[in-house]
């Protein structure tokens, strides 16, 4: 006999009377039944989002520490840490999303915090390198899973009227640990670059038992076929070996066969993931989605424009810390004003996107970036002079992150079916993942080993101008993401959609594009 008293999984009942159903999408519930706190289940929910967010701002900042530590590692060894994450987080997203929505997206959280917080734990504790990264692989399937679920569970507690805002307040947390993240992640390293895994298990602990206490279940009523997890093998492989092949390009040789091997499997893992996209029934990547020009072109954006960024942020950290030999601390306040640009002119950009085309919106986001890297490279010298020289094309970049990343994160799902928006969103963001491990592999290759000041300001240069032409080309290609078939206002406010669900779809078809 069911416990009533006990929030039970919500499922749609096709074959009751049509006036007894409720007026909104299968798998969402018209409102809240008695026990149900969404002021409560919001909070909860944004501060794993929180959680799993601050991540990638902190471990940047520890990444010198963390290779001071493993001092015989390389470059291009420690940026496995960083692009071991990405990797398992872009080819997951998607299919481990998929997994939650019809089995059940409480227990698909629950799993997902759990192994972030054990992965976590594990990091802290691990006596090598690839032990750590291996952790950090396992640290990536968590997030890739409770990201998702967390928005699902989020949409199927909170009564429509609500969920606009409560989408934003989720959304916010990102941009909230993005801006505390460096000032976190600087303290925490002063004490030990451990704790800024260490840190993530009392909160993890605290969101497992406050879900299970307050977390109402839901999963899709209609359940579709099992998502394509060779497929997303077979883009980790791809991505893992490019990746390699770049890193390892300064030291093996650019025509050498171990380059040429690990581009030649890359490009192999490629075309059959695309092959099995084209016949498996739910593929990573739904070739039909790529017809949509405005989501197509925004793919391409988020991809390149995450390359910059990726590259951006660990660059300027490694010129703080091992040119001007910057503490951590100092480091992760010097990075802070960059993000905080961020939410301001995402306001700004939503202002001005009544009267701008989301295109050009985007595309005047990227030129600043690119715009901020040619300022810090034009600028830097040997003796730190932060106000003078990184902090003015810092913050440009960040006001350029403000415009360009909300703006192509919103505008790729516009021109969807609604049952396609959450597979879209977790796409475009799958992009950006990918960029990120090229942006992070292009900088340890053009960075080499340099020897000496001279050759370290040569090789960061190189990095920057790159950065900066990464940026520029998106700006090329945001000139066709303007959606055809919305109105651009509704781009720069893609919770709007949320407010008035529409009957027939489920769940998962409300996800944004604000998925991190």
């Amino acid at each position: 006999m069911v416990n009533s008293s006990q929030p039970q999984p919500v499922e749609a009942t096709p074959n009751a009377p049509a006036s007894a159903r409720p007026s909104v999408r299968p798998g969402i519930r018209p409102g809240i039944r008695p026990g149900i706190r969404p002021g409560l289940v919001l909070a909860i929910l944004s501060t794993a989002a929180f959680m799993a967010s601050l991540d990638l701002f902190i471990v940047n900042v520890a990444f010198d520490d963390i290779g001071h530590d493993f001092s015989s590692a390389s470059l291009s060894d420690l940026s496995w840490i960083l692009n071991g994450y990405a990797i398992t987080y872009a080819a997951l997203l998607v299919p481990l999303g998929r997994l939650a929505d019809r089995y059940g997206r409480k227990a698909g959280f629950l799993l997902g915090v759990g192994l972030f917080t054990v992965a976590s734990a594990a990091c802290a504790a691990s006596g090598g390198l690839w032990l750590l990264v291996f952790f950090r692989v396992l640290q990536a399937a968590g997030a890739a899973l409770l990201t998702p679920t967390s928005l699902g569970l989020l949409l199927s507690a909170t009564p429509a009227e609500r969920r606009a805002r409560a989408v934003r307040i989720w959304a916010a947390a990102g941009a909230l640990a993005a801006a505390a993240g460096p000032v976190v992640g600087g303290l925490l390293v002063s004490a030990s670059w451990r704790w800024v895994f260490l840190v993530n298990i009392p909160i993890g602990i605290a969101a497992l038992i406050a879900t299970v206490r307050f977390v109402p279940d839901s999963r899709d009523a209609n359940r579709g076929p099992i998502p394509d997890l060779t497929g997303a093998l077979l883009l980790v492989v791809a991505i893992g070996s490019l990746a390699l092949g770049l890193v390892k390009a300064p030291s093996w040789g650019w025509l050498s066969g171990g380059f040429i091997a690990a581009m030649a499997v890359a490009a192999i893992g490629l075309a059959l993931f695309w092959v099995r996209s084209l016949h498996h029934p739910a593929p990573v990547v739904e070739p039909a989605l790529l017809k949509v020009r405005a989501f197509a072109w925004s793919n391409v954006t988020a991809l390149l424009f995450s390359i910059g960024f990726a590259a951006s942020l660990l660059s300027n950290i490694l010129w703080m810390q091992q040119v001007w030999h910057y503490s951590a601390l100092r480091t992760g306040l010097a990075v802070a004003p960059g993000p905080l640009m961020v939410p301001i002119f995402a306001a700004v950009g939503q202002r001005l996107a009544g009267r701008v085309s989301v295109g050009r919106l985007a595309a005047a986001g990227c030129l600043l970036f690119g715009v901020g890297a040619v300022l810090v490279l034009t600028r830097v010298g040997p003796t730190p002079n932060y106000a003078g020289e990184i902090l003015p094309g810092w913050i440009v970049g960040g006001i350029g992150v403000g415009l360009a990343l909300p703006t192509i994160l919103s505008a790729a799902t516009i021109d969807l079916p609604a049952a396609r928006a959450a597979t879209g969103s977790a796409v475009v963001n799958m992009s950006r993942q990918v960029g990120t491990v090229l942006g992070v592999s292009i900088l340890v290759a053009l960075l080499g080993t340099p020897n000496g000041y001279l050759q370290a300001h040569t090789a960061f240069q190189r990095v920057w101008w790159a950065i900066a032409i990464s940026a520029w080309i998106a700006a090329v290609t945001a000139a066709g993401m303007t959606p055809r078939g919305a109105a651009v206002d509704s781009a720069a406010n893609p919770a709007a959609p949320l407010a008035a669900p529409q009957q027939g779809t489920s769940a998962s078809g409300e996800r944004s594009a604000m998925l991190r």
